[in-house]
């Protein structure tokens, strides 16, 4: 028998049968996604309640079993987080600036708070402590610390992670930023005003909004091809073709130049001329901010608007395959999508979202010490920089020391630390370390690279014991599939007291097969 549901049935329904919250919101994306049918007319959308239930089966509690056949029955699923919504994983400062490799903060709460549940039976840690992160990234350790009223100390080899990290840390004076922020868009506002880019992005937006109405609609297109009623790569080739003719059609009419004549840096190729031209007016504002610590905000809001603007397709952010020029089927959207004529939009976005997450942190903010400190974490003489830039944060160093550290290393061969933010480098002038980070994508995997890998880490450990109490408490983050680690804290002098092998859900790349990470706990050996 059919049972038809509305939306907000739907998703009561839902909560109460996978005993977990399921919004409207949620059931909405089920349907323009083609993952349920809709039904209903005059403006009143329905679904069967028999399609729903059949969608969950086929995956809801699923995935728990099948990973543990795949990955061992010491998953322990706690510390998936499964539970949490992504608004819980980026909260506050924790989404200022897209980062690839960062954790999510709940995992650093659970060992820095005072909770024990089955699997954690001590508590490690306590209000006043002082925690490192030696590969302190884009500073997640070090906000947690702060909520949880504890002082840090961030290490990192990259100069823009350390900016990003002590951004999201900084007390800010919001009335200079809001004064800064309004000042550049009005001249931002006023220089768009006299350029033609903008008119023919949104001649551009309504010519694609009929074109895909009439030959992608949502959702019936995407459960054709599911359906195999619409071969897909012949049918998008064909009419990305002929959209093509009317995005040609309307650069002639407004005689736009979309390509740069050079490129030579990454900022040259990755970036069409109106944009680049937009970037430039905007660098050259920021320029003129008086407050530093205002400045870098700006800094940051700048890289992330920038970030967004490259001239790619919206399935190749993260990789960057080939500058886009022109208009293309998006199969991530399914439907034709454009690159981006101007930055503008993502400015006001970006810039309206900084202060609001700024002043989330601000609220729940604990009056604690925390810093980034860019450096190699191998030889770094934490007492000493840290003396010259917040000299009473050095004494309390110094009287008490580092408690311990919680961290992240990176994973041998899977990311260029620096080149994930090249643009960044290349617009603001930073100082590039490629040549020291540990385990960087580019030396890869191989038996060379692994021996670099296990020396460098040992090393950073090494050096971080000189400012650590001796009773310390060592948690590292890792993905140790070539079994390193163990060698790793015999050659720093330590031991592996305990490991927790988590599965790892909230991930952004292509691939979301089975996948685990180990948390070591190390202490002196």
């Amino acid at each position: 028998m059919t049972e038809l549901l509305s939306i907000k049935e739907a998703s009561k329904w839902a909560s109460k049968y996978l005993k977990k919250n399921v919004t409207a919101s949620n059931i909405s994306y089920l349907i323009q996604y083609g993952k349920i049918k809709k039904y209903g007319n005059n403006g009143t959308t329905v679904i069967n309640k028999y399609e729903l239930k059949k969608y969950y089966e086929s995956f809801n509690g699923k995935r728990e079993i099948n990973w543990k056949e795949k990955l061992g029955d010491d998953l322990n699923w706690a510390l998936s987080f499964d539970n949490l919504k992504e608004k819980d994983t980026t909260k506050h400062v924790h989404r200022l600036h897209p980062y690839k490799g960062k954790f999510i903060p709940q995992l650093v709460e659970y060992f820095l708070d005072d909770h024990i549940d089955n699997f954690k039976k001590e508590v490690y840690f306590k209000k006043g402590d002082i925690i490192l992160d030696p590969f302190s990234g884009s500073g997640t350790t070090l906000v947690q610390a702060n909520e949880l009223g504890m002082h840090a100390i961030g290490v990192d080899i990259s100069a823009f992670n350390t900016l990003i990290a002590n951004v999201k840390i900084a007390k800010v004076d919001f009335d200079d930023l809001n004064i800064e922020l309004n000042r550049i868009t009005d001249a931002l506002q006023k220089f768009i005003s006299h350029r033609n880019n903008i008119t023919f992005e949104n001649e551009l937006l309504e010519e694609l909004n009929i074109f895909n109405k009439k030959y992608f609609p949502s959702p019936e297109y995407k459960i054709k091809v599911r359906n195999n009623e619409i071969v897909e790569k012949e049918y998008t080739r064909q009419k990305e073709q002929e959209f093509l003719q009317i995005f040609k059609r309307l650069q002639q009419k407004y005689n736009l130049q979309i390509k740069q004549e050079n490129q030579d840096t990454f900022i040259e190729k990755w970036y069409l001329k109106p944009v680049k031209e937009e970037i430039d007016f905007t660098f050259e504002q920021l320029k003129k901010v008086k407050n530093p610590t205002t400045k870098k905000i700006i800094t940051i809001i700048l890289s992330r608007t920038i970030r967004s603007c490259r001239a790619t397709t919206h399935a190749d952010l993260a990789t960057l395959k080939d500058p886009v020029t022109t208009t293309y089927y998006c199969r991530k959207h399914g439907k034709i999508c454009k690159p981006l004529f101007s930055m503008f939009s993502w400015w006001k976005r970006y810039s309206k979202d900084t202060i609001k997450r700024l002043q989330a942190f601000d609220k729940i903010r604990t009056n604690t010490y925390q810093i980034g400190l860019q450096g190699d974490a191998r030889s770094i003489d934490i007492f000493s920089v840290v003396e010259k830039k917040q000299p009473d944060f050095a004494k309390l160093i110094k009287k008490q020391k580092i408690k311990g550290i919680f961290s992240s290393p990176p994973y041998v061969g899977l990311i260029n630390y620096h080149e994930q933010h090249a643009y960044a480098y290349d617009l603001f002038g930073f100082e590039r370390k490629d040549e020291l980070e540990i385990g960087p994508l580019y030396k890869g995997q191989g038996r060379e690279a692994r021996n670099s890998y296990i020396e460098g880490i040992s090393q950073v450990l090494n050096n971080s014991k000189k400012f650590l109490q001796k009773d310390y408490d060592i948690f590292l983050v890792a993905n140790d599939k070539y079994n390193m680690y163990p060698t790793i804290a015999e050659k720093a002098g330590m031991k592996i007291v305990n490991q927790y092998k988590r599965p790892v859900l909230n991930r952004t790349e292509k691939n979301k097969s089975a996948y685990a990470e180990i948390i070591f706990h190390l202490k002196e050996k």
